[in-house]
């Protein structure tokens, strides 16, 4: 029951975390929390197949370090959007209206209905089956990527000097000549 309920809950991060990443093109910061929202629920997947070696490394290298890098750049430069009007006082986003609550009420409750009677007529056959012991995919994983794919682990490597490296570039102050 455990594993169902951690899929499927991996399943609708990462699904929110797609359409937010997509759709989001005011605010740079909540289309990186949004990344970062769909990368742990790629960890999570991960998990409910057994690749604990996997999800452990998704978190790390990832979550703990691409998307991290990606927020102190876009914190560091600004994103490129500015919140102040004309002024220099800071803008405070629209709040919506009624229209757009009873619209959002509405899709709530229509894909609530969806999710439901999916979920109502996949439980309906549902027959439990025991399941293959659990083996840790550690030692197996370790011993290919310093023997058969070592290439691989080190180009990953290169890419996140990379992305260090860029955002450092990013991130310094722009030199001045006089």
């Amino acid at each position: 029951m455990f594993d169902s309920v951690l899929f499927i809950s991996s399943a609708v991060l990462v699904l929110v975390g797609s359409l937010g990443v997509l759709f989001i093109k005011e605010n740079l910061m909540h289309a990186c929390v949004s990344l970062l929202t769909a990368l742990f629920g790629v960890a999570g997947l991960y998990a409910t197949l057994g690749a604990d070696f996997l999800a452990a490394t998704q978190l790390v290298v990832y979550v703990g370090g691409v998307v991290i890098l990606m927020l102190f750049g876009i914190m560091l430069t600004g994103g490129g959007t500015s919140n102040e009007n004309k002024f220099g006082i800071e803008k405070v986003p629209g709040m919506g209206s009624v229209k757009t609550y009873i619209v959002a009420g509405v899709n709530v409750l229509v894909i609530s209905l969806i999710v439901i009677r999916i979920m109502a007529n996949v439980m309906k056959d549902y027959k439990a089956v025991p399941l293959p012991p659990y083996e840790s995919t550690v030692e197996k994983l370790g011993t290919l990527l310093v023997t058969d794919h070592v290439l691989a682990f080190e180009i990953s490597s290169i890419l996140l000097l990379g992305a260090l490296v860029g955002a450092a570039i990013i991130a310094r102050p722009t030199r001045r000549t006089n």
